[in-house]
């Protein structure tokens, strides 16, 4: 088998330890193994870095298990060419597994070329992914703490929710902080209404009546008081983002411009796709692995990944892996009607297209047509108007058409 790297090395990252297997090219052209293992603290972890250095490793490959791949990843990243593997991939090739072997293996495979690397953005991409990733789990917990304060409510009886779309909002924060100090009369909470609240002051008097106890007035200032931390802390993290995101001001302001995507949703994609792209893009085309989370997230902006592969039959395969089984919409370029059939059986969806922009399947520039689409796994799909079931098609613009 070829030789793509003469001087490679495998890691199984763990907890505590780095097995660390060197692959060399010895006599003959036999590889010479070298084994050893490592602690996962920073001294420890720049010796192994030290020694394949000194052994003139060009390439190592570890496998992407959980978090304790981040951190000897930071550290090796601008000495070596680096590639973190799948794990599934991994175990997609007939080998062997456990402890020191796995090591082994992992270097045995980027020897010879058989893995290949996911993708991983740049330091200040990653950091700026991080800090986004942390303020969406604090903004779900501010919900989830919201939801807490319903909870307490309802146990005391009041309906607050019933009436007011937001609980913490001005009028309800104002409600909510004058229960806690042991206020109970419905008229002189309802008068703490603000704005358009103040014309619902017949059902907040409703809603207001209720029987809160000393332990429940208690719970909502300590609940009040978690909500007030997330929205310290998220604020400064927003102004973090803010300066980080700098250099990608003009993307983001072009994203915002997509109806559902706010502020946040922009910086969002733009962190987790860890690209820069040229100013007014009408479509971006972009060559990437079929890890990339371009090829496995539904996307809302005109961007197309591409996917190299070797022939047909592993494209069908990984397009029916890609669609997740929604069976809604997929489509193909060719002029081989086994190939169209064969991929039409295996994706089983809704509407399928060759030779034709999706939307050709309902009408648009192909043979479909527009109807209802309330009948698909997904909720989508062609259906008949009499009888609402599903049919399923095949358009193929420009050749035939297979009902």
């Amino acid at each position: 088998m070829q030789v793509l790297h003469e001087r490679c090395c495998g890691l199984d990252v763990h907890m505590k330890t780095v097995v660390a297997c060197l692959l060399m090219r010895g006599p003959g052209g036999q590889p010479n193994k070298e084994t050893r293992t490592f602690s996962t603290m920073t001294a420890d972890l720049l010796a192994m870095a030290d020694w394949l250095e000194h052994a003139g490793c060009t390439h190592v490959a570890m496998e992407s298990t959980g978090s304790y791949w981040k951190p000897v990843y930071n550290l090796l990243e601008d000495r070596f060419q680096l590639l973190l593997v799948n794990a599934q991939h991994l175990k997609a090739v007939p080998g062997r597994k456990t402890d020191v072997k796995d090591a082994e293996w992992i270097a045995q495979l980027l020897r010879h070329g058989l893995v290949r690397g996911s993708f991983v953005p740049s330091r200040p991409k990653r950091e700026l992914r991080e800090l986004i990733r942390y303020r969406t789990s604090l903004i779900r917990e501010r919900s989830a703490e919201t939801n807490r304060i319903q909870k307490t409510l309802e146990g005391a009886n009041i309906k607050l929710a019933a009436v007011a779309a937001d609980v913490v909002g001005v009028s309800g924060r104002a409600m909510l902080e004058a229960m806690i100090t042991g206020v109970d009369d419905p008229r002189v909470l309802a008068s703490l209404a603000h704005g358009r609240m103040q014309k619902k002051s017949t059902a907040l008097e409703a809603a207001l009546e209720g029987r809160m106890s000393g332990h429940q007035r208690f719970l909502l200032a300590e609940q009040l008081r978690h909500i007030d931390d997330l929205d310290a802390t998220i604020a400064r993290l927003s102004a973090e983002i803010e300066e980080r995101e700098r250099p990608f001001a003009e993307t983001a302001a072009r994203l915002k411009t997509i109806p559902g995507i706010g502020s946040r949703t922009a910086e969002l994609i733009l962190a987790e796709i860890g690209l820069q792209i040229e100013p007014a893009p009408r479509l971006v085309i972009a060559d990437v692995p079929r890890e990339h989370s371009l090829v496995w997230t539904e996307q809302m902006m005109p961007v197309l990944p591409i996917v190299r592969v070797p022939d047909v039959e592993v494209a069908i395969d990984l397009a029916v892996k890609v669609e997740h089984g929604f069976r809604h919409t997929a489509s193909i370029h060719s002029t081989n009607v086994e190939t169209i059939t064969r991929m039409a059986r295996a994706m089983n969806c809704s509407i399928f297209v060759a030779n034709a922009p999706n939307f050709a399947g309902l009408g648009e520039g192909g043979e479909g047509f527009c109807s209802f689409s309330i009948a698909s796994p997904t909720g989508d799909g062609l259906t008949r108007p009499r009888t609402f079931s599903r049919e399923r098609r095949i358009t193929v613009v420009g050749a035939l058409r297979i009902v």
